[in-house]
């Protein structure tokens, strides 16, 4: 009898973690948890919800997720809880086989996206993406309608700003350093000279002398453009580079001290309109072997060891001395 008492609490107590649990994790969230709306989500139409549907009904959520998470950079701003108020249920997948899709919304045009779904190597080569050409026009119409609505209301704080994980970094660090201050330019212009100006030019120009042997020539830090740069965005290049260049991640050699100087200094630059410059033009261009070699002899002036013949041909402004 004793035994059999001991089995009966031993399950009644398994049965109650159980039920804990079960209550924790899905009753008490749905329960409690009512986020409002984001700004500017609405219902969905007919035809989107349709084609959600169509979504759901082909699997879309096994292979693309539907949250832009923290570490993602490249995929525009933060998924809300907000965003998802009218979605029931939810089709935010976990799988990324295929792209985050949660910014699609008004990325590509419709053509794009019906010529993708009939057959999508045509229009991104060596994707695995099956073809959905059985979809009838009506069903493929419904479909490019829902995909269109994921992320149109989310939009950037800024023009221009960088990710939300560098954004919450530099709000931490800002205070270290007064990138407003003279004194915090004046050590950036010192560090600039050290690391950047063999490439962006003393002048912050992106006539450097290393930037004749690239493919992808380094900013002209003096451009108008950079003007639209906050301190965090500037913050956010010089750290991180920039992707498809050969400008360095900083941040793994300089502490954030020595990179908000940085940003004090580039921020001092100034910044010349966008049309051509005569003199930049004519002194500095690097498609003008003249203005190599006086670029080249400024930059010799202030680092009298590269002097000879093959330091002229390392820098791309000539060939050695042995004529190979």
């Amino acid at each position: 009898m004793n035994d059999k008492l001991t089995y009966i609490i031993g399950g009644c107590f398994v049965a109650l973690i159980f039920l804990t649990i079960i209550f924790i994790t899905t009753i008490l969230p749905s329960a409690t948890f009512q986020p409002k709306s984001s700004e500017g989500v609405q219902p969905y139409t007919a035809q989107e919800w349709r084609g959600r549907n169509i979504y759901r009904q082909e699997g879309c959520f096994y292979c693309h997720s539907q949250f832009n998470r923290y570490q993602d950079w490249e995929g525009g701003e933060l998924s809300q809880a907000g965003d998802y108020t009218f979605d029931t249920p939810h089709t935010l997948g976990t799988e990324r086989t295929g792209p985050d899709l949660s910014n699609i919304g008004g990325k590509y045009a419709d053509a794009w996206h019906v010529a993708h779904h009939r057959d999508p190597r045509k229009v991104k080569p060596g994707s695995i993406m099956p073809s959905f050409n059985h979809l009838s026009d009506e069903d493929m119409t419904d479909l490019v309608a829902y995909l269109q609505t994921l992320g149109r209301n989310r939009k950037l704080p800024r023009w221009i700003a960088p990710p939300q994980e560098i954004r919450d970094h530099y709000a931490l660090i800002a205070e270290k350093v007064d990138v407003n201050s003279s004194a915090a330019a004046n050590a950036g212009r010192g560090i600039f000279m050290q690391n950047c100006a063999q490439c962006h030019g003393v002048n912050a120009q992106g006539n450097g002398p290393v930037s004749a042997t690239m493919q992808s020539k380094p900013a002209n830090l003096t451009r108008n453009y950079f003007k639209a740069y906050s301190d965090d965005m500037l913050y956010y290049r010089i750290a991180h580079g920039v992707p498809g260049s050969r400008m360095p991640r900083w941040a793994k050699s300089l502490s954030d001290e020595s990179l908000l100087y940085l940003t004090a200094y580039v921020k001092t630059l100034p910044k010349a309109a966008d049309a051509p410059n005569p003199e930049v033009t004519e002194l500095n261009a690097l498609d003008k072997p003249e203005a190599l070699s006086a670029n080249f002899n400024q930059i010799q002036s202030l680092n009298p060891n590269h002097h000879d013949e093959d330091a002229r041909y390392l820098y791309g402004y000539g060939r050695p001395s042995g004529g190979h």
